[in-house]
């Protein structure tokens, strides 16, 4: 049988796109009887933001665990987080879980390899773009990360906390993600990591002026990928 896929949700917007996504994906393997199950679990989203605005990274990986154990009792073979700023508390998290992980992060910084970047961007929340949830792994391959400037980075910060964590993002706020990005691009940034998990809502991504890298999507494949790979007779269409 192909491995349980359990989703640690947080967002329940970024959750539910990333649900969404593995759903899509899940549809396209032709051995129908091959499709790996899904089971998501969460705290609430409160809860996780709480934690996170007093830096409490212990009580946000207790919140991982917690969802782990949830998750690990519903048979789930391993855990996926379509989270960005809680992959800062997956260091604790992992050793006190009863299932293996995907690491969204490093994911990300796997799938530059062939990419040649030197200097990329990255737009999320405040914790996400001034702490080390991908400067490190950016930075042990070479590669340069930016962030957008102090007044685009407090703006967006808000935009995710008072509209897309709700589902809802204005023209004004897509106006100044774009020119963020906009400003990243005369930077030098040769593409950017929308670092925000409901990233769907900030943006549309045919407009950008640069390649755009969601980190969900790369997750989803990996999961799907991870769930079916003892079985090479399933083909994907």
């Amino acid at each position: 049988m192909s491995r349980h896929i359990g989703i640690v949700a947080l967002s329940p917007e970024g959750s539910a796109f990333c649900y969404r996504c593995i759903g899509r994906r899940i549809a396209e393997i032709r051995n129908a009887s091959r499709h790996p199950l899904v089971t998501m679990h969460n705290r609430p989203f409160s809860t996780f933001v709480d934690a996170v605005k007093q830096e409490d990274w212990n009580a946000v990986a207790q919140i991982l665990v917690d969802s782990a154990e949830v998750l690990a009792r519903a048979g789930a073979d391993f855990c996926i987080l379509p989270d960005n700023v809680a992959h800062h508390a997956l260091p604790i998290v992992e050793s006190n879980s009863p299932i293996p992980w995907l690491n969204m992060i490093a994911l990300v910084a796997d799938s530059f390899a062939e990419k040649q970047w030197e200097r990329v961007g990255l737009i999320g929340t405040r914790h996400v773009m001034s702490g080390s949830t991908y400067q490190t792994m950016l930075g042990l391959r070479g590669i340069r990360l930016l962030v957008p400037n102090e007044q685009h980075a407090a703006a967006i910060d808000q935009i995710i906390f008072r509209e897309a964590i709700f589902g809802k993002v204005s023209e004004a706020s897509t106006r100044l993600v774009h020119e963020a990005l906009n400003d990243l691009h005369d930077r030098g940034c040769e593409a950017v990591i929308l670092g925000c998990s409901e990233a769907p809502l900030l943006l549309a991504v045919q407009d950008s002026t640069l390649p755009i890298i969601d980190p969900v999507e790369i997750l989803t494949e990996a999961a799907i990928a991870h769930a079916i790979e003892d079985h090479p007779a399933l083909d994907i269409a």
